[in-house]
């Protein structure tokens, strides 16, 4: 495959005449390679039209070029060096489209006041009823700059770049994503198969970089993404593979697993391996892609969010994901969350880094929104695994190292960590290690949904069976609240567990706490509180 790619660009355009369905095409539209038994077809856009030049609009050109090689049988659509504007670019199966070194695909922008014409983007379809369980970035496909539906072999290759900048990010900034003739996404997939997304950048990327729902056997591999909202959305997705992929996201999550009712029934995300991955939300827009690494100034009020997460949408919950060998620099940490009726179950985390993280380096939260359709129980969480992290410098008063919140009578189950160095940078207060924050199992989760938390290590509640062992935390300055803050746990395990050296408040501040052991705990004697 590797010669192929090498060798392919020499005719692309090149040579052979064809007839495709019926359809004449230019001499110089078609080419074919042969490897052995490996031939590709190949489709040249500018023979199709397209000018390449940033201004003229090559939607038709490009989707003229899809057609061809779709009616052939398949092939491979060639995009060489230049920038091609264009509004929705329709996918078909059985169709690669190849973007050269040098070429961009490019979000043509809308007037302000939008069309009803179908002169722009595609029109975003109903999703009724099922609108209201989700947002209006996850109800709608066609609005994009690259779409596809019912497919299946589809890919997206080569070094090239897609730059969404004519694509709304949805909120509150014009022109919104409802705006008639629209696009919110740079590409977005709905119900396919067999999908090889790899080795090109996208920058600004709308709502979405990538929005996958209900994409099976997906490979998403080598993007560099450099975006003002989500990288990307993995949802309702079965046998994914994410592996070698950047991704620098300031106002949203990095690489986000969901589960949303979008379908119209309810569907797991399961068997899903994050592997090899850096996720950032420390620098400005575009600066990753351009290797100038513009950090955010001190004062700037943007989020940095940039995290791997599962959730918030979680109506088919998530089964048989392993997350390994990420970095995370300046952003959130981790998220589990299932909040709308659904299981997350069987999660391994391991070979992980992270550097100043905003946020609690680990988030657990089981809680009960239910935005779904009506009489669905809550959820459950557990089997989760956590090993061999490494966090330095977070920076938070959510907790420097872990928040794990059930509700009650619905614990989470079954947690161990293991191998773990969490450093923080120490700054909470006595005041606030009396409070017990609320539940609020009906809030958005986010780890600041409970404020400052009175513990200033891990705060335990509402959980069932939880194991740390060879884990130490330390502090750059003093904390002065409980490490360990712990409500409602029903067997807890803590095994050569290192706590800060200068420590001047209990290790542990326990709250209806029962089947609890410590073995080889430093720094224990004389700071325990029971209550």
């Amino acid at each position: 495959m590797n010669i192929f790619r090498r060798e392919f660009f020499k005719i692309a355009g090149g040579g052979l005449a064809g007839t495709v369905a019926g359809n004449a095409v230019p001499a110089s539209a078609q080419a074919q390679q042969t490897h052995g038994s490996l031939t590709s077809t190949l489709y040249d856009v500018r023979t199709f039209g397209a000018k390449g030049n940033g201004i003229a609009n090559d939607k038709t050109a490009i989707n003229r070029a899809i057609q061809a090689a779709s009616e052939s049988g398949g092939g491979t659509v060639v995009f060489p060096a230049g920038t091609y504007a264009s509004f929705s670019i329709r996918l078909r199966s059985n169709v690669a489209l190849y973007l050269e070194q040098g070429a961009t695909i490019l979000a043509a922008s809308v007037p302000d006041g939008g069309s009803t014409t179908g002169a722009y983007y595609d029109a975003a379809e109903s999703n009724e009823p099922w609108e209201n369980y989700q947002d209006y970035g996850h109800n709608h496909w066609h609005n994009s700059l690259i779409w596809g539906e019912d497919l299946q072999n589809v890919s997206i290759l080569g070094p090239g770049l897609i730059w969404g900048k004519g694509l709304s990010r949805g909120g509150k900034e014009l022109p919104h994503a409802e705006t008639p003739g629209m696009g919110n996404k740079s590409i977005a997939l709905k119900n396919c198969h067999n999908v090889i997304l790899r080795d090109f950048s996208i920058l600004q990327g709308g709502h979405f970089g990538i929005l996958a729902t209900g994409v099976d056997n997906l490979t998403i591999d080598n993007l560099k993404i450099d975006t003002n909202r989500d990288g990307m959305d993995v949802d309702c997705c079965r046998n994914v593979r994410i592996s070698n992929c950047s991704v620098n996201s300031p106002w949203d999550d990095g690489i986000c697993l969901k589960s949303s009712f979008a379908l119209g029934h309810a569907r797991a995300t399961e068997n899903v391996t994050i592997s090899n991955c850096y996720v950032t939300g420390a620098y400005e827009l575009g600066s990753m892609l351009d290797g100038t690494w513009k950090r955010w100034p001190a004062d700037s009020k943007t989020p940095r969010t940039g995290r791997i997460k599962c959730g918030t949408e979680s109506n088919g919950g998530f089964k048989n994901i392993t997350i390994a060998n990420c970095v995370f620099e300046g952003c959130g940490g981790f998220a589990l969350e299932t909040v709308d009726g659904a299981t997350l179950e069987d999660i391994t985390i391991t070979g992980i880094t992270m550097r100043d993280c905003v946020n609690t380096p680990l988030f657990l939260r089981l809680g009960s929104r239910m935005r779904g359709p009506a009489g669905v129980p809550v959820g459950s969480l557990k089997r989760i695994l956590v090993s061999n992290v490494s966090s330095y410098n977070s920076s938070s008063t959510y907790g420097g190292a872990g928040l794990i919140s059930g509700i009650t009578g619905h614990p989470i189950e079954d947690l161990q960590f293991a191998n773990l160095y969490m450093q923080y940078r120490g700054q909470g207060t006595g005041r606030t290690s009396a409070v017990a924050p609320p539940e609020d199992e009906q809030k958005y989760p986010e780890p600041s949904m409970f404020g400052a938390m009175p513990g200033s290590g891990f705060f335990i509640r509402n959980v069932k069976n939880i194991a740390l062992s060879n884990v130490e935390l330390s502090w750059q300055g003093e904390d002065a609240r409980p490490v360990f803050w712990m409500q409602n746990v029903d067997g807890a395990e803590f095994f050569r567990v290192k706590t800060p050296k200068r420590i001047i408040a209990p290790v542990f501040s326990l709250h209806q706490v029962e089947d609890f052991h410590v073995m080889e705990l430093h720094n224990l004697k004389d700071c325990v509180s029971i209550k």
